[in-house]
This record gives C-alpha cells, sequence and structure tokens, in this order.
C-alpha cells in the first residue's frame, strides 16, 4: 500500500490553474523544490523525460499521469499531488505519438531518492488509480484535509482496519 508517509500535506495542490502539460508540470516540480525535496533541476528534467516516456494513464473518470525522473535530481523521497482545475492532454504511458492523448486531472509527481523504490511506489499508484470512487473523492475534494483523509481512509480499508 501506498507510503502516505512520502505524501507531505504541503505538496497536495489543489485546483491548480494550466493551460497545458508544460505549465502543470513545473507548478507541481516548484512546490517539490520549494520544500527542499528536490534540486533545481528537477522540473526541467521532468519535462524532458515526459517527452520521451509520456505517463499519461486513461482511468476510470478521470486521467492520470504519473511523472517522474532519475534519482539525481531527487534530494529525498517524495509524492507531490496535484489537481488541475480542469483536463490537460497526456501522451498515454509509453506512447509519444502525439495522436495518443489522454486528459488529465491527477497528478502523482514522484520524487524518487532509490532506484528500487520506483517500482513499489509505481505499483501502488497503479492500485489506487484503479479506483473510481478514490479517484473522484480526490477530484472533488475542497481542502487538502478533506483529500488526504480520502486517501487515507483508502489505505485503512484496504489494510482491513476500516
Amino acid at each position: 500500500m501506498l507510503d502516505l508517509k512520502l505524501l507531505d500535506r504541503d505538496l497536495v495542490m489543489l485546483n491548480i490553474e494550466a493551460d497545458t502539460q508544460k505549465e502543470a508540470l513545473e507548478k507541481l516540480a516548484q512546490r517539490l523544490c520549494e520544500k527542499g525535496y528536490v534540486k533545481d533541476t528537477y522540473a526541467q528534467a521532468i519535462l524532458e523525460r515526459e517527452k520521451v516516456f509520456p505517463t499519461g494513464l486513461p482511468t476510470e473518470g478521470h486521467g492520470v499521469a504519473i511523472p517522474h525522473t532519475d534519482v539525481e535530481h531527487v534530494n529525498k523521497p517524495a509524492i507531490a499531488l496535484g489537481i488541475l482545475q480542469k483536463p490537460i492532454k497526456f501522451n498515454l504511458m509509453g506512447d509519444v505519438d502525439p495522436n495518443n492523448q489522454v486528459d488529465v486531472r491527477i497528478l502523482f509527481m514522484l520524487a524518487i531518492k532509490e532506484p528500487h523504490m520506483q517500482l513499489k511506489l509505481l505499483q501502488d499508484i497503479m492500485e489506487i488509480i484503479q479506483d473510481g470512487v478514490l479517484l473522484e473523492k480526490m477530484v472533488q475534494a475542497k481542502s487538502v484535509d478533506e483529500l488526504v483523509e480520502a486517501t487515507e481512509q483508502y489505505a485503512r480499508e484496504k489494510e482491513g482496519v476500516a
């Protein structure tokens, strides 16, 4: 299950106003940088990696993207979570063809310090994004507390401690 300790409330952004993928990614990366989780090189590295290895995923209800980049741009591990005010086009994961895009509302931006963490985090996020009800709660959340409570409740239910 997703390690919620990596999801710092200060790294959750709701109603992100952005007209382009670049703008959305830069805003979330800037938050990671401001909080000291990543180096100044992180935002550009995210943008470059997204061009070559897109991270958009079609999911039930709202598209998701899981941008991440190499460990040398990271100071300490974290997950930044961004909810976009309106959907933005992202290329489908593993497909650079601009005709194969998904409308994304939810960004899980990973700052991974250890390469072995990447697979586990991606697996955990893949589990989360298969729950359309949770994704809807995340998009509809009116506050960071409401969003974090929805993810924590989901984690408790998965662990059988609801």
